[in-house]
């Protein structure tokens, strides 16, 4: 338990010890959870101790539907990482995760949804798991080629929902790259429903800086081969 100089215990500890004893009222696998990840449900409610613990309550509800097995497995989402648009690899200079999407290698026609949503939470468990004395991951979103057939708003919104409803805090930075004009449109739809925690992590790259913007987050020994780095991309899977 983090403590002041003194010995005290801070403000925001004191309202997580308060936080953890209404959630393990109100269910008894809030007993696993460790101070930091109620402290991540309170920063992303304003440090509001009862709009905190319903979010947490209702999170734990989700991941007991949604990962019933504590992990997904690769054969349970197939289809989604044959299309190959998803790579892990590097840390940033915070020592925070990268995650590469590769937009143009979305293929959200005649796909199954209920697998896609059960990837976003593989996606996002595997940056989680590769934190290092971090609680955030950053994300290189490159959307070179995108256009109609990758367009997939209902698809953005569940993995919306998912990252800011079950993984509050988790998101350190979202670096968009090669933003073609069509996007922007879509984006246009999308950005009202991202909450005020999540966009102020959101940045638009311009193509002109796109190198030495990223280096400004990524050293160049781990930043991958096709932005300017030394990195080769390393499928999700195999991270």
């Amino acid at each position: 338990m983090a403590r002041n100089c003194d010995g005290s215990i801070g403000a925001d500890m004191k309202k997580v010890l308060l936080m953890r004893k209404i959630v393990e009222q109100k269910d008894p696998y809030a007993k696993d959870a460790d101070d930091s990840t109620l402290m991540r449900f309170l920063r992303a409610r304003d440090l509001d101790i009862n709009k905190a613990a319903n979010f947490f309550i209702n999170h734990l509800k989700w991941k007991r539907e949604a990962i019933p097995k504590g992990f997904i497995l690769e054969a349970e989402i197939k289809n989604e990482l044959a299309q190959r648009k998803l790579f892990s690899q590097g840390f940033d200079k915070k020592g925070r995760p990268i995650g590469v999407v590769l937009g143009c290698q979305h293929k959200p026609a005649n796909r199954d949804l209920d697998e896609f949503k059960r990837f976003t939470v593989y996606v996002i468990e595997k940056f989680c798991s590769r934190m290092q004395d971090q609680e955030r991951f950053t994300v290189i979103a490159d959307l070179e080629g995108w256009g109609y057939s990758n367009c997939d708003l209902r698809g953005q919104f569940i993995s919306l929902e998912i990252l800011q409803n079950n993984y509050p805090e988790r998101l350190g930075k979202l670096l968009v790259v090669h933003v073609p004009y069509l996007f922007m449109k879509v984006w246009k739809i999308v950005y009202p429903f991202i909450d005020k925690h999540t966009r102020e992590k959101i940045d638009f790259v311009e193509d002109k800086n796109m190198k030495s913007k990223l280096l400004e987050d990524i050293d160049e020994s781990q930043l991958p081969e096709k932005y300017g780095g030394r990195l080769k991309l390393v499928p999700i899977e195999e991270s």
